[in-house]
């Protein structure tokens, strides 16, 4: 183990054997026995925390909420820098909407503190996720449809770079950097803290619709003509569960962009007939609201595999293929989101996240660890790929090659492999999916 028992930050650094290791050294998915902890409380403590894993070339791993399935935020025997403390929540400008959201706040918190504003961020489904890492990625939330992906909110960056350089990353500044961070997830800097607009959309129509399990392949594609139909103020996703975990197994969640009651009833109103339906609690509620606790992790410790991709075309022959591997080994959870709508109106260039023109975003959850199942999954994927284009690196386990190619076209491959050279030439954020 390097030393580095000479480091001195503002915040906290825990160690093993530390009261507080425990609690610290794991996230979400994955274990960790990383040799440091850096709660970061300062720009100079990342500054400080970057500096050492340099000096003495530690793996380093940054966290903001650290949900990520591929388990970048801890590491065995190096450095996490945990920008937790870095969670402030600010309204820079009430007319424009503008606020500055801390890379460690949690979207619960975030949601929490734009209340009295009356503003929202499309953000995750679930309370505790990361503001940085969702960000990163692309931010594929429940009102994606209406105000697009949360990178299209984003304005501008404040980053510190592998050799301690503190930069604004935006269209106006180092905007090949602010370009890469938008969907190039976090191999390029530390992101410290975001500009976003916000949103004036206090209170939304939210809620479930349930139909039979067995209902499934008419009922998608029912969900899939009436989303084609729908305006961009309605969000959707269709939800799968494996049989017993739920009274209701298919589950279909809707997000109605406004809090007008009747206006959102006739908008839901086609996914109601697609056969034997059940409402769920149909109604109008804070924004904050919908967001739904974290799923619990199963037990054993393994984390599940996860994997998605996208389609421009979520067509009868990908439905069928789809449902069948859902059914088809070990338990999985499947979901599969509408895309379209605002997404689709950003060119495929002005981000890195490129797959603008996708129809749809399926995923699938293996819950089990065993080889036999991971064997099963990737049978399973090998059967959609025809099908498919594209890939999500917010919900995806796999840093397997074939995977990871998945995340990027090759132009943008290229441009994000040029900003790494520019920005990190010697890979200190190797914790991240790797570019190029």
């Amino acid at each position: 183990m390097s030393d580095v028992s000479t480091l001195v930050v503002d915040g906290e650094l825990i160690r093993p054997g530390d009261d507080a290791y425990d609690t610290h050294r794991n996230t979400y998915q994955r274990q960790g026995s990383p040799a440091l902890i850096v709660r970061a409380h300062t720009i100079d403590d990342v500054r400080r925390a970057l500096a050492a894993a340099r000096e003495h070339d530690l793996l380093l791993s940054v966290r903001s909420g650290g949900h990520g399935f591929p388990g970048f935020a801890t590491n065995d025997g190096g450095i996490v820098l945990d920008l937790g403390p870095l969670d402030g929540v600010e309204v820079l400008d009430a007319d424009r909407h503008l606020v500055r959201v801390g890379a460690g706040a949690r979207w619960a918190a975030v949601t929490e503190a734009l209340k009295p504003h009356g503003l929202v961020i499309s953000s995750g489904d679930t309370t505790d996720v990361g503001v940085g890492g969702l960000i990163l990625g692309g931010g594929i939330g429940w009102m994606v449809r209406r105000f697009g992906l949360t990178i299209d909110a984003v304005v501008a960056a404040e980053v510190v770079t592998a050799d301690g350089r503190v930069l604004r990353a935006s269209a106006a500044e180092n905007a090949d950097l602010f370009w890469a961070l938008r969907g190039g997830g976090g191999a390029f800097a530390v992101v410290t803290a975001f500009e976003v607009i916000a949103q004036p959309v206090p209170e939304v129509y939210f809620g479930h619709i349930g139909y039979p399990r067995g209902d499934a392949p008419a009922v998608l594609r029912g969900w899939r003509d009436a989303m084609r139909a729908a305006p961009d103020e309605l969000t959707s996703m269709m939800v799968l569960l494996p049989d017993g975990f739920a009274p209701q197994s298919l589950l279909i969640g809707v997000c109605v962009a406004h809090g007008d009651a009747e206006a959102a009833e006739a908008v839901v109103e086609p996914l109601l007939r697609l056969g034997d339906a059940t409402v769920l609690d149909l109604r109008v509620r804070p924004y904050g609201e919908i967001l739904a606790p974290p799923p619990p992790v199963p037990p054993g410790g393994a984390p599940p595999l996860a994997r998605n991709r996208l389609t421009t075309d979520l067509s009868d022959e990908l439905i069928d293929a789809y449902l069948a591997g859902l059914t088809a080994g070990p338990p999985v959870v499947g979901q599969v989101r509408a895309l379209g709508g605002a997404v689709a109106r950003v060119a495929g260039t002005e981000t890195a996240f490129a797959h603008r023109d996708s129809e749809a975003f399926l995923s699938a959850v293996a819950l089990s660890p065993a080889p036999e199942a991971r064997a099963a999954f990737d049978a399973y994927w090998a059967t959609l790929a025809p099908h498919t284009r594209g890939a999500y690196g917010n919900l995806m386990s796999s840093l397997d090659p074939a995977d990871v190619a998945e995340l990027y076209p090759p132009e943008t491959s290229r441009r994000l492999a040029a900003v790494k050279a520019s920005y990190d030439p010697d890979e200190l954020f190797r914790q991240a999916y790797p570019v190029g």
